[in-house]
């Protein structure tokens, strides 16, 4: 199993100018531990936001337009007194059920299996707050939180190159550059990056029984 750090924050880890990354999942941890679903995270996470910076607004689902194309739409807008972040979730389970939090709750998680495909979704989540971070006042964060160590662990060795090798996203990996599905053998999915991002997993929750232990992984995109 591979070696998890929590590092100190850099000053980029700041959250719409008033919050630190590490303060805000520090929160978010102890309030909920584990999530019934992505759209139950979004919330979790503004509510996490909003007390540990009570002058930070947060905006779900805000549509981002550009002249000549559809709307995309952004999951978590945070709007502080000088600056802005933009946030993508990823939320991807096994099965785990069990209770958790205080007062506990029932928690029945689903298996979402296909992690090259939830590789490929974070990566697009990258590309996309590239795209949207272009004010000098807004950085942004994709964040999965996940409890499938196939996303945190390298492949294994001696196994042939899958289509989505150039998408890994295990602990010490870097993503930069141009991305390719299946070697540039689905051209739709290829990524150009043009930040640089070391990835570093952080330990989440450890809830016992098999997928019991959650990790979370966050990608900060400067302006």
């Amino acid at each position: 199993m591979s070696h998890v750090t929590t590092p100190t924050s850099p000053p980029q880890s700041v959250i719409a100018g008033k919050a630190r990354l590490d303060d805000v999942l520090a929160e978010l941890r102890a309030a909920r531990p584990v999530f019934h679903s992505e759209a139950d995270l979004q919330h979790a996470f503004a509510q996490a936001l909003t007390s540990v910076a009570p002058d930070v607004r947060a905006r779900l689902e805000v549509p981002v337009r550009r002249p000549g194309l559809r709307a995309e739409y952004l999951d978590l807008l945070c709007l502080g007194p000088t600056a802005r972040t933009a946030v993508e979730f990823k939320y991807v389970t096994r099965r785990w059920a069990g209770e958790a939090g205080s007062p506990p709750e029932d928690y029945d998680l689903r298996h979402h299996g296909a992690p090259d495909l939830a590789r490929r979704n974070f990566v697009f989540d990258i590309e996309r707050l590239e795209r949207f971070c272009r004010r000098e006042d807004q950085n942004g964060l994709a964040l999965l939180i996940t409890n499938e160590a196939a996303l945190w662990l390298p492949p294994p060795q001696g196994r042939p190159r899958t289509r989505d090798h150039e998408f890994r996203l295990h602990d010490g990996q870097t993503l930069a550059g141009t991305l390719r599905w299946a070697e540039g053998g689905y051209a739709p999915h290829t990524r150009v990056l043009r930040g640089i991002h070391p990835l570093t997993w952080r330990s989440y929750a450890q809830l016992g029984g098999p997928g019991g232990e959650f990790r979370c992984l966050a990608v900060l995109v400067d302006p």
